[in-house]
This record gives structure tokens, C-alpha cells and sequence, in this order.
């Protein structure tokens, strides 16, 4: 193929091609140019990429993997390709392989209502975390209050559909959901790692403190069976028992009274309040007050 024709379909200029191709000539792969009318750039067709030996377990593994589980559609394109050339690597009986590895797979990152996670500033925060060099942030905390940060970038760790940034901080490692972070600059000063730095420990450490840090609020709830049934498998639970109307009893678990009472207000005639009094009277409030905005007398209720 002319080096015009490989500057069109590649999108670069005809001295970019001549430049790549000698470097991939130095580094072993078998291109020349050959000249005269039908002459060009060629590789020797008998050349093939060689890869280590993979079984099928490790092609598994690799293929189950998707690029478009990472979220971002730079990135999964870029993984997309990656995984192009390994394909084009392989012998013909484990490409065959790949393939109907590869159709037999679709992941969704999105939820039913939609994602949630903005994911613009990941490959910014990627390149800084690989160059090892400090980054400037804007970030929104939980509060929805923003802030500035510079931090030395320590390692990114997905949970679920969610990426977190590890960094050091004058006041100890923090970590920051990527999608909370507005604009990210990388600085050219390196970043400061400590020498036993242990990312899988350290975020482990943080996600055990911050579940024990977590507000709880435990419900008593008697639900019957069919929504007892869907309860459970949203929320953590446990069985208390059968109430005498033939419902469930269920201690439920919740992050805090609002959420509890929130919960238990969309379940509507599916569930009684057993304890808190608290929770009780507060969703009795609750309905009362909606009554009273629709003009109709809320009946007398025994808390």
C-alpha cells in the first residue's frame, strides 16, 4: 500500500508514515517499500505477532474482562483495540475460540434509571496516576459543597461501576469517587509515594472504617410474604419471626431514620412499623401531613 493511501485511512500525514514505518522496521517487524508504479509499503505476508503461550482459562479471563465494563468510552475503546490486536495474535483454533467467547458476553454498565457515574475526568486522573506526578482537583463532596485539592495520586480502585482516586493528602490518604471530580490537572511536580504503600490494604482499611463510620437505623417491620420476599433482596435483613395476621416479621437495616421512613412510606398498605416508636410516629406524621395537604381528615391512629 502507497504511503499516501496509509496517511488517508490512518489520519496522519504521509511523514508520519514514513517515520513509523522505519521504527517498525528497527524493532523487527518485517516492512519494506518497494518502488515504481505499484509500489508502496509491504509486509512480509508470512509474518506473524507472536504471543506467550495462554491456555483457555487465561483467554477466558481476559475476554470476560469486556473493555465495555470500564465505563468511559475512551478508555473502552482503547481496551477495544488492545483486545483487536490480541485476536489478530492469536493462532486461528483459539481466535475461533475468542470469538465465541466474545458473542456469548454483553455487559451494561447503566443502570435501569440510567448511569450515574460521570467518568469525563478519568483518563485525566489515569495519566497522572501512572506518570506518578501530582494533581490539582476540584471536587464535589458528599455535602454537594466543592473544594480544591492537590494530591499525590496513590492508585485508582473500581467498585462496582464506581472508580475511587487513592491519594495522599497533608492530612493522610483520602480517597475521592472520580465522578465527583469537576477538573483535573496534572502538575509537573512528581508525587510523594510512600515505600510500603499497599493500595489493596489501604482501601480496605478505608472501607472498614467507613461501613463502622456509616449512621445505621434497624426497623422492626411486619410485611406480608410477597413484599417480605422482594424486601430481602434489597436490603439487609433479617427474619423476626411470623406476625399473627400471617405477615412477615423482619429486622431491617437502614442508613438512617429519613431513609427508613422513605422505604417504608412507598410500601404503603404492604407494611406495619413495628419499632422505633420513633420510626412509627414519624411515618404516621408523614401520612397525616399528606392528608391534610389533600383535604381529607387523617383517621385516628393508635401509635
Amino acid at each position: 500500500m502507497s504511503g499516501r493511501e496509509l496517511a488517508r485511512r490512518l489520519e496522519v500525514s504521509e511523514r508520519t508514515v514514513h517515520r513509523d514505518m522505519e521504527a517498525l522496521s528497527v524493532s523487527g517487524v518485517p516492512v519494506y517499500a518497494t518502488r515504481g508504479a505499484q509500489g508502496g509499503w509491504e509486509l512480509d505476508e508470512d509474518w506473524r505477532t507472536r504471543v506467550p503461550g495462554m491456555d483457555d482459562a487465561e483467554l477466558s479471563a481476559l475476554l470476560m474482562a469486556q473493555p465495555r465494563a470500564i465505563g468511559n468510552p475512551r478508555l473502552a475503546a482503547a481496551a477495544e483495540r488492545a483486545i483487536g490486536k490480541l485476536m489478530a495474535a492469536l493462532p486461528d483454533s483459539m481466535r475461533v475460540r475468542a470469538n465465541a467467547i466474545r458473542q456469548r458476553l454483553y455487559v451494561d454498565t447503566t443502570g435501569w434509571r440510567g448511569s450515574m457515574e460521570n467518568l469525563a475526568m478519568l483518563p485525566d486522573v489515569q495519566d497522572a496516576v501512572s506518570c506518578g506526578r501530582k494533581l490539582k482537583i476540584e471536587y464535589w463532596k458528599a455535602g454537594r459543597e466543592k473544594v480544591e485539592r492537590t494530591v499525590d495520586p496513590l492508585g485508582l480502585v473500581v467498585k462496582g461501576v464506581a472508580w475511587y482516586l487513592f491519594a495522599g493528602t497533608p492530612h493522610g490518604t483520602r480517597s475521592y469517587r472520580v465522578s465527583r471530580i469537576e477538573r483535573a490537572t496534572m502538575l509537573d511536580e512528581p508525587c510523594v509515594r510512600p515505600g510500603d504503600f499497599d493500595l489493596a490494604k489501604a482501601w480496605k482499611a478505608s472501607a472498614e472504617a467507613f461501613q463502622l463510620s456509616r449512621p445505621r437505623c434497624t426497623a422492626l417491620l411486619a410485611l406480608n410474604p410477597s413484599t417480605a420476599t422482594m424486601v430481602k433482596f434489597w436490603r439487609p435483613c433479617a427474619c423476626a419471626g411470623d406476625a399473627a395476621n400471617g405477615w412477615t416479621q423482619l429486622r431491617v437495616e437502614f442508613s438512617d431514620e429519613a431513609e427508613a421512613c422513605f422505604t417504608v412510606l412507598g410500601l404503603g398498605a404492604n407494611v406495619d412499623v413495628l419499632e422505633p416508636l420513633s420510626l412509627r410516629t414519624r411515618v404516621l406524621d408523614a401520612i397525616g401531613a399528606m392528608a391534610a395537604r389533600a383535604g381529607l381528615s387523617s383517621p385516628a391512629v393508635a401509635v
